[in-house]
């Protein structure tokens, strides 16, 4: 971003509606990321999970409903939001998704990773696992079981072949779907060397039900959450206090080092900045040591990407 004079908004920031205020708080945004990539010291922030696309609107209509979101829209909105790197998740709207995203994490090695997918039903993905790790930024797996055909896939066999498979390759896989923690920890204690990652805090319902099941999870040591889209969770506005208690019985479960923060940004009720800021300056119990793991860090060790600084 270029340089902004005190109280001068630039036509570009004008246009978007933001005051001479807020535009100076972007401005200190991306100098701040600016320091993280190397030009000082401050906390490296990692969004454990974002999606790309093009030329194909979102079939959830909690996403942004836009046919594009593109590796440069994301790069911007980071900036914008003083967030230095996250990890794509190929969605099943595009087709073309996985492809997208390497080409991404290639152009962008230090910013961009990749959790990627594949069809886990047809025989011939078994072949594609050991090999992938040799695709540019691909750090590892990820499935959401949310289709009506793949609700029995956890339980039913269909999928048994994935854990041997992945703990084999070195590869984690992130989960999301129905029975999950109920199988989690059977698959966590006959694979010690998989290392699972809970996705979107297990989804909670309104009352946060799964909370017992989450912290059970977490007695595995090879188990970790994803504490993804926190602010689509809370009935409340900004900072979103009525899941803040949530949040520490499972950072008391987990712990910092196997608890990611990150925030499917296109589904979320406010901006990149404020997912940043509610865990970062809103929640008061974290220390600074916990913040460095959470914000960003303990994803990059669990995942093994050796990002600069």
């Amino acid at each position: 971003m270029g340089r902004a004079w005190p109280g001068v908004v630039s036509p570009r920031l004008k246009t978007a509606g933001i005051s001479a205020k807020e535009a100076v708080s972007v401005v200190n945004v991306s100098r701040s990321s600016d320091c993280r990539r190397g030009k000082g010291h401050a906390m490296l922030i990692v969004d454990a999970q974002i999606h790309i696309w093009k030329n194909n609107k979102p079939t959830n209509p909690n996403h942004r409903q836009v046919a594009d979101f593109t590796v440069d829209d994301v790069l911007k909105e980071m900036d914008e939001g003083g967030v230095d790197a996250a990890v794509i998740h190929p969605p099943g709207w595009d087709p073309n998704s996985n492809a997208l995203a390497v080409e991404a994490a290639r152009q962008h090695p230090n910013r961009l990773a990749i959790l990627g997918n594949f069809p886990l039903d047809k025989p011939e993905s078994r072949s594609l696992i050991d090999g992938l790790k040799s695709r540019p930024g691909m750090r590892g797996l990820r499935f959401a079981l949310l289709q009506p055909h793949q609700k029995t896939w956890l339980t039913d066999g269909t999928i048994d072949w994935l854990w041997p498979a992945a703990e084999r390759a070195g590869l984690p896989v992130a989960l999301l779907g129905p029975g999950l923690l109920q199988v989690i920890g059977q698959i966590a204690e006959r694979h010690p060397g998989l290392k699972l990652i809970i996705d979107h805090f297990g989804r909670p319902d309104a009352a946060w039900s799964n909370l017992p099941d989450l912290v059970a999870a977490a007695k595995h040591r090879n188990v970790a959450l994803k504490a993804t889209g926190a602010p689509s969770y809370s009935s409340e506005p900004y900072p979103y206090r009525d899941i803040h208690g949530h949040i520490k019985k499972l950072y008391d479960a987990f712990g910092p080092e196997r608890m990611f923060w990150g925030t499917d940004i296109t589904r979320m009720p406010c901006s990149w900045r404020q997912c940043v800021t509610m865990f970062t300056d809103d929640i008061p119990w974290l220390s600074a040591k916990d913040k460095e793991l959470i914000m960003g860090r303990a994803l990059c060790n669990w995942i093994d990407w050796k990002l600069p600084g």
